[in-house]
């Protein structure tokens, strides 16, 4: 079952966790100088348990129950950390010189549209399995 499309949609998600914030900068601080999620280990940290979550939840699609479950998971530390970016844009706005705001902010939104699709599908595989035990 891993050729289902929540496998292709978590994958996505793992793809923006771990790889797309080796590209993209959160912010240019008071410098110029561009911020990534590496140089934080907080950002760092979220981030990779967060692809963390994902492989983990693609390589157990034998158990749709967990899968699920860690997809929900995956979704609330993505909302956590879209809220540390959003207090920390927040504060970065009130210097005098305006900080530019990277496109790295956006990352865990791309990564909760992600896990909501696959959580969708998921929701449909253990629908189908069941319509199929009643009839049995």
């Amino acid at each position: 079952m891993i050729q289902r499309i929540q496998t292709l949609y978590l994958f996505f998600s793992l793809v923006v966790s771990a790889g797309l914030i080796f590209v993209f900068h959160l912010w240019n601080n008071t410098e110029g100088v561009k911020v990534y999620a590496t140089d934080n280990y907080l950002y760092l940290g979220f981030f990779m348990a967060s692809a963390l979550l994902s492989l983990i939840s693609i390589l157990s699609f034998k158990n749709r129950k967990s899968q699920f479950i860690m997809g929900r998971i995956n979704i609330i530390l993505n909302f956590i950390l879209l809220g540390i970016f959003v207090y920390q844009s927040l504060n970065l706005s009130g210097e005098i010189n305006v900080s530019e705001k990277g496109i790295g902010i956006l990352l865990p939104i791309f990564s909760i549209v992600c896990l909501a699709l696959a959580n969708k599908a998921i929701k449909k595989d253990e629908d189908l399995v069941k319509s199929v035990d009643r009839l049995r």
